[in-house]
């Protein structure tokens, strides 16, 4: 069975990295004098942000942790873990800081993994020397092997260990297991000293990390009281000019040490020692957070860290449905895979985790708002609160509570489903998003009104587009004092991108009472979205996301690689001498049929693709050379399943379209059936789409369409 409190303290670690992140991250390089010099004693945030951006530290531990989806668990080798890091990677862009080989330990070990060098040949310090394999970065991807690991922490550091040396070696490797360890030992340990004493058990003893984190400890007990008195003794024997690298681990794993001990199991007091010390404050700070907020839960995290948050996730890697989360759906997926690792039976939450929904909003994690905003008249407030009092299922819901409204007024609850420039204050590490709800699909929710505050409330669920603001709506209920269900089939549509599913409501009483407010209160569970998409694309209706002058990237998509702009109304993309590729739609969906209208301008592979899970996982039907029509698979590289003659020419448009239910996959062109082809071979049930070449080719797409299989 799961762990006691396995799902609790599993909430609180997410939560403790990504504050921890958020809090470090605009002050990242900065010297403790500066930090001082600008805010004196940091007790809060010290910058707050619309949405944050995406960031390499959370990053890693979100998309690393998905080989145990990918693979079974007892096959799972340095092999593994390199495919993954690259099948998640976009090349050069956003996930890792790309400063260049020699210089960026991950890029690297990427360009390695890239050419043939396998792992951990590929991170090594043989291949590397060890300045670039003993950087910081085996350290702060780790926290995932911790979380999926509970009160185990030498499997923890088996796995952080196996990840951490596709990318670095030496203590760039034990500076993840002793993190990795560090977070399985809090869900069982009282106190930070046995937590870091089980960090330091799974790394070699005469170490250069083990013997600094040995010194911080010995200080610590003859210093007790002064944590910066404590800092200045690691400025001395372990600060940044003793190593060479942009971003060495040995120092900012001594802040780590330095601020658990310091901050004494306290999880503001942890994070802010952490985040005064300086030098990879995001880093060091996340780290920390994980670690403390496993040992206390999200109820040992106040508020003031995790309002601004909002449960709230933006990543940056290539399946841009997987770039929007929420912290729940992330804590989620990481106890699914944890179930699958440690062959735990779910138990209470086996709905909760088995459920297939694009999103599924369930309030069960103490504390989970799912990332819901609100806008509403006359500058008031909507105030957000995770409770126990009642439930449509389970034990919690979203209790909603409007201090002061008016009859008439009408306001949202509203949650993002596609995150654009403006939504986010910077670009940071450069994300790019897919749409997480589309035409087609049916939005659910389960609402009651609190018959104590106020005189009630009409609500009617929508679906906005991204673009134009226009709004599809579903139809009216008035809420009561039972819990009903309200339901939204949004309807198939052209050129829609959804970017917000919410909730409007309208606030009724009598009329003569406009002018004066009253409070509302209303509980809402189980938001759900599920089922099918039916909708189509013309890229002439399309646009450029501009972040900055060198992040742009065309609306929807995200890209491994190659040059994809918009020209003439169509999309147009290729690369000089690699594969390129592009991407849009949802890792979630299963069987369904897509169509491409595509010109093949130059070259001999012009390809749309299907069931993509990555950049070396998926599908792919093509142009091909000889006149031939070919049906490739890629696992780690394309390898064509079936060649069939179609006689094509450069200039002309071709309809290209696959139909792929279960292992079934059935080709057509131009509405013509071509061939049928059933894989065998470990196929691949679900991923998104994409459109692509190879060999110096170039392709034009005029337009795209995605429907139920008939």
């Amino acid at each position: 069975m799961f762990p006691e409190q396995y799902m609790e303290k599993l909430y609180g670690g997410w939560l403790g990295k990504v504050i921890g992140v958020v809090h470090g991250a605009n002050i990242e390089g900065w010297s403790y004098e500066r930090i001082e010099q600008t805010f004196g004693e940091i007790e809060d945030y010290p910058f707050l942000f619309k949405h944050f951006a995406a960031d390499d530290d959370i990053n890693g531990p979100v998309f690393f942790m998905r080989v145990l989806d990918d693979f079974e668990t007892e096959r799972i080798t340095e092999r593994e873990m390199a495919h993954t890091l690259r099948n998640y990677t976009g090349e050069g862009h956003g996930f890792f800081w790309w400063g260049g080989y020699g210089v960026s330990t991950e890029h690297t070990a990427y360009l390695n993994l890239k050419n043939g060098v396998p792992a951990p040949l590929s991170g090594s310090i043989e291949q590397n020397g060890r300045t670039v394999a003993e950087q910081i970065g085996g350290q702060i991807f780790s926290d995932c092997w911790g979380l999926v690991s509970p009160g185990d922490p030498k499997q923890a550091a088996r796995l952080a260990g196996l990840m951490s040396s596709v990318t670095h070696d030496g203590d760039g490797i034990r500076g993840g297991q002793f993190i990795a360890a560090c977070i399985a030992s809090a869900f069982v340990r009282q106190r930070v000293e046995d937590i870091i004493e089980d960090g330091l058990s799974v790394i070699d003893a005469d170490s250069g990390y083990a013997r600094m984190a040995r010194d911080v400890i010995a200080y610590y007990k003859e210093q007790p009281s002064d944590w910066r008195q404590a800092f200045q003794y690691v400025k001395e024997h372990y600060g940044y000019q003793h190593y060479e690298g942009v971003c060495h681990i040995i120092p900012n794993a001594a802040v780590i040490v330095l601020s658990l001990l310091y901050g004494g199991g306290d999880f503001s007091r942890t994070i802010n020692i952490c985040n005064m010390c300086g030098w990879d404050t995001d880093c060091n700070v996340g780290n920390v957070g994980t670690i403390i907020g496993v040992l206390n839960g999200p109820e040992g995290i106040a508020n003031k860290w995790k309002r601004p948050i909002n449960d709230f996730v933006a990543c940056s890697g290539i399946i841009g449905s997987l770039n929007l989360q929420t912290i729940p759906q992330i804590t989620m997926d990481t106890a699914r895979m944890a179930s699958k690792l440690n062959g735990w039976v779910i138990g209470e939450w086996v709905d909760v985790l088995q459920d297939s929904s694009t999103h599924y909003l369930h309030f069960e994690l103490p504390g989970s708002t799912h990332a819901l905003e609100w806008t509403s008249p006359r500058n008031g407030v909507i105030l957000l609160n995770n409770t126990d009092r009642d439930s449509y299922r389970g034990k919690r819901s979203l209790e909603l509570t409007a201090p002061a409204v008016f009859t008439g007024t009408t306001f949202d609850v509203f949650f993002l489903t596609y995150g654009a420039p403006e939504d986010f204050d910077d670009s940071r590490y450069d994300p790019d998003f897919s749409p997480t709800v589309y035409p087609g699909q049916t939005v659910e929710a389960y609402l009651k009104l609190d018959p104590s505050v106020g005189p009630g409330l009409h609500v009617r669920l929508f679906a906005e587009d991204r673009l134009t603001g226009e709004r599809l709506y579903g139809p009216h209920t008035v809420l009561t004092e039972e819990w009903q269900q309200v339901v939204f089939d949004i309807p198939e549509a052209h050129n829609v991108t959804v970017g917000k599913i919410g909730m409007e409501y309208t606030v009724s009483g009598d009329a003569s009472l406009r002018e004066k407010s009253f409070s509302l209160k209303w509980f809402i569970d189980e938001w759900k979205v599920y089922g099918p998409v039916n909708y189509g694309i013309d890229f002439a209706s399309q646009h450029l996301e501009k972040w900055n002058a060198i992040h742009q990237t065309v609306s929807q998509l995200t890209y491994l690689r190659g040059i994809w702009k918009l020209e003439e109304g169509r999309l147009a993309g290729g690369h000089g001498y690699e594969t390129a590729e592009c991407y849009t739609g949802s890792h979630h969906w299963s069987d369904y049929r897509v169509g491409a209208v595509l010109e093949p301008e130059k070259g001999d592979n012009h390809r749309i693709l299907f069931r993509v899970q990555g950049a070396l996982r998926g599908y792919a039907l093509g142009l091909a050379p000889n006149d031939m029509l070919c049906l490739y698979k890629n696992s780690d590289g394309y390898q064509i399943m079936y060649n069939h003659p179609f006689q094509w020419q450069h200039g002309f448009e071709y309809k290209l379209e696959a139909a792929v239910q279960g292992n079934r996959i059935a080709v057509s062109v131009n509405g013509r059936p071509m061939f049928r082809y059933e894989d065998e071979n470990e196929p691949y049930l679900t991923g998104c789409i994409g459109f692509g070449n190879d060999g110096g080719s170039r392709t034009a797409y005029a337009s795209y369409e995605v429907a139920p299989v008939i």
